[in-house]
């Protein structure tokens, strides 16, 4: 997968696993990664399905409507390639925290869906429930922050709340924080989760 590696400051930091939103690119987070946390490594990386030459991380049948099938398949690809990109740079795989926006949120959160230990925690701007009727694996120890629009017209409301419960009931730590600017990344959510993240990480 394309990909940028940068090494940081101190192995005992996390990972940080930057993934875009459609449209994106690996450079899109590298600025938000480093409000985080300055001092931890990031592997950002590009999706490999194109919508209409627009980078995502899988494809989708409508606006809001998932392939599963390959939503299925593009997250076991993506843990994959975590496994193989620790191996090559030499990073902790079980300390990998997942900040993602939109589409990437939401390949984030299917990693969480799918694999108890694919991620340490997340960072979720603007993300949807990414499957519905499975089981989730055991998510203890896991800890993660929704930042989510209450005027969010592709991300509902209702859709944070219910993937809030989802992770909740799995065993994750959760926290939800809510906006009012629609799909927007705002400067706002992001200095909230960098907040929860240097309380929890």
């Amino acid at each position: 997968m394309k990909h940028i590696f940068k090494r940081g400051k101190s192995n005992e930091k996390p990972t940080l696993l930057l993934l875009h939103g459609t449209g994106g690119n690996e450079h899109d987070l590298l600025a938000l990664a480093d409000l985080v946390d300055g001092d931890a490594s990031v592997l950002s990386v590009r999706g490999e399905v194109l919508e209409n030459g627009m980078p995502r991380f899988f494809r989708r049948l409508a606006e809001g409507i998932f392939d599963e099938e390959d939503l299925i398949y593009r997250t076991q690809q993506l843990n994959a390639f975590l496994d193989e990109a620790a191996k090559e740079y030499d990073f902790d795989r079980s300390n990998i925290i997942a900040i993602g926006y939109s589409n990437g949120a939401n390949i984030a959160a299917s990693l969480m869906f799918h694999y108890g230990d694919a991620l340490k925690g997340a960072i979720l701007h603007h993300p949807m429930v990414p499957r519905r009727g499975i089981e989730l694996p055991n998510l203890d120890g896991a800890s993660v922050f929704i930042a989510a629009g209450k005027n969010d017209p592709i991300c509902p409301a209702a859709e944070s709340e219910e993937l809030f419960t989802t992770l909740e009931k799995a065993g994750a730590d959760v926290t939800i924080h809510w906006e009012y600017y629609g799909h927007s990344l705002t400067r706002s959510e992001v200095e909230e989760a960098t907040t929860w993240y240097s309380k929890k990480f």
